[in-house]
């Protein structure tokens, strides 16, 4: 799925460069059709490749050695800042290149690189450890679903030893692709899919269908995914909080003194590199100074355990929403005392006053953003490592969604006669303060449900 990417970003590349796609009406169409063409090619390319590679990295990592497991805490830590480190030059100097030099050459920089690492990633495969699989997760987890369903009036045994296990040696399990897993009382349905049907004679003499009976290891992974379901839940809560960095608090700064030094103004969008920025000085801080001080307090190898891990993010997350609510609420009260409710103009509050909220959101993904991807590689079945992992994307994804579905809540329901609602064209006239209290309280109640169910 590399190649998808780089064939995507050849399509920009080329599309951006030549002339023939500058034309008039049909050459304007056309242009469209081939750069979207690119953008889906390289967004496929790109959902494939990332939960890939982060679990291809982990795997790197012995988890039965004591010191590799601890460096595999780290790892997670640090791929996060490669990829906001690369997110923060796309998101400045490759900009900058394409506003002033052009949209060819910022293609085609990324397109480079993308051809350059390949031979690289390709000539160091003889070093990777590499996980086998041998089977489909999703038909695994089909299997015991259907089986659960078609044994569902046949009683589970007493003695749970009698349930249907692979006997596989333990010199055999270390290379074998599936490793047996003990049994859990947890979402005991799903233990009739492994109940072994009374012997009979047609079923002496062939093997009985993977959709009529499953393993106790094909039972528990499933049970696995299920044990990981409300912590996925609780982090599209976090990413939906999130997405207000690129979106209502950059409306916000629009109605903002932007300017710095005499003239000198900043873009309100660039601002969410601050949150890059500030993920970038966490992450030294967090390994360097959090991680040894927690380890005093709570004896853990990692100084704070996921779940506390977990929890500080979400919360972090929630006083992001808190800050920026104040800061709205002081906004508005300026405009009010400056006569400009009526008007859509800036009000002389300087936009640095959103600063803290984006350094909280860095720190807040630090936390949360880190934790909850090592979270789902640590609790993943063996062979569903790949999967899980597309999980966490997948909460990203979700959060943007539950974002818009609130936005386009809020638009309605705020707007009743005459009035503009909470987020109307003019700021200066609604309420985003509403919302920002909103979202907070939707946190703080995310975060009371996730402490409840870790327990």
């Amino acid at each position: 799925m590399n190649d998808s990417i780089m064939q995507g970003m050849m399509i920009l590349t080329v599309s951006a460069s030549l002339s023939v796609f500058s034309a008039a009406s049909q050459g304007d169409y056309v242009h469209r059709v081939v750069v979207y063409f690119g953008l889906y090619l390289a967004c496929l390319g790109s959902g494939v490749v990332k939960p890939c590679i982060l679990t291809l990295g982990a795997d790197q990592f012995d988890i039965n050695d004591p010191v590799e497991r601890v460096k595999k805490g780290s790892f997670f830590n640090w791929y996060y800042v490669a990829v906001s480190a690369s997110s923060l030059l796309s998101g400045t100097v490759l900009v900058w290149l394409q506003d002033n030099v052009g949209w060819g050459v910022g293609f085609a920089i990324p397109m480079v690189l993308l051809l350059s690492c390949l031979p690289a990633f390709v000539a160091a495969s003889g070093i990777y450890r590499f996980r086998r699989i041998g089977v489909s997760p999703l038909k695994s987890l089909s299997q015991v679903v259907v089986a659960s369903i078609r044994n569902c009036n046949m009683k589970l045994p007493d003695d749970r030893s009698l349930l249907y296990e692979l006997n596989i040696s333990p010199s055999t399990s270390r290379t074998n692709a599936r490793h047996v897993t003990e049994h859990t009382n947890q979402f005991r349905f799903f233990d009739k899919a492994a109940i072994v049907p009374p012997a009979s004679h047609n079923n002496q003499k062939k093997p009985m269908s993977s959709w009529r009976l499953c393993t106790v290891t094909q039972v528990e992974e499933l049970k696995m995914l299920l044990r990981m379901s409300p912590t996925w839940a609780s982090f599209v809560m976090f990413y939906a909080v999130d997405v207000q960095i690129t979106s209502t608090l950059v409306e916000q700064g629009m109605v903002m003194d932007n300017r710095i030094i005499g003239q000198f103004a900043i873009p309100p969008a660039t601002l969410s590199t601050v949150t890059m920025l500030s993920s970038l000085i966490w992450v030294p801080v967090y390994e360097a100074v959090l991680v040894p001080l927690a380890r005093h307090v709570t004896g853990n190898a990692k100084g704070f355990s996921q779940l506390q891990r977990l929890g500080t993010g979400l919360a972090l997350s929630m006083l992001t929403m808190v800050y920026s609510a104040l800061v709205e609420m002081q906004r508005l009260a300026i405009a009010e005392a400056s006569g400009l409710t009526n008007q859509s103009v800036p009000v002389p509050m300087s936009i640095l006053w959103q600063l803290p909220a984006y350094i909280l959101q860095g720190a807040a993904e630090v936390f949360g953003f880190i934790g909850v991807t090592e979270f789902f590689y640590d609790h993943s079945p063996e062979t569903m490592k790949s999967l899980c992992a597309a999980f966490g994307q997948l909460a990203i994804s979700s959060g943007s969604f539950l974002s818009s579905l609130l936005l386009s809540f809020v638009s309605v329901v705020s707007k009743h006669g005459t009035a503009p609602g909470w987020i109307p064209d003019n700021l200066n006239e609604g309420h985003l303060d509403y919302f920002f209290w909103m979202m907070a309280a939707l946190s703080f109640l995310n975060l009371v449900i996730f402490v409840s169910i870790a327990q």
